[in-house]
């Protein structure tokens, strides 16, 4: 038996596509930098490291919908998308873990 097909992308411009992908790379190196979470200091300096050329790509993707004249952020639309990526998950990862008893 196959495993329940996930659900489909919602309808996104390329620019949206873009924003959506480098928003969650951004958040995934988060992430990995989280003192709160983290194992070792090469690591959180290798993201680092990679968080400049990440936001930057992430700022052009802005930048790119707002030449285009996509002045309005679609939030609906785009948590549904960032759901369906797994966004969840990914964004807890740049959150405090919960504490002892919580």
């Amino acid at each position: 038996m196959l495993p329940p097909e996930p659900p489909a992308l919602p309808a996104l411009t390329r620019a949206e596509c873009e924003l959506v992908d480098r928003y969650l790379e951004v958040v995934d190196l988060l992430g990995r930098i989280n003192p709160a979470r983290g194992r070792d200091t090469y690591g959180a300096l290798r993201a680092a490291q990679a968080l400049v050329g990440r936001a930057t790509a992430l700022r052009d993707a802005l930048a790119t919908m707002h030449d285009r004249g996509e002045n309005e952020v679609h939030a609906g639309t785009l948590a549904r998308a960032l759901r369906v990526l797994d966004g969840r998950r990914r964004t807890a990862l740049v959150a405090l873990p919960p504490g002892p008893g919580g």
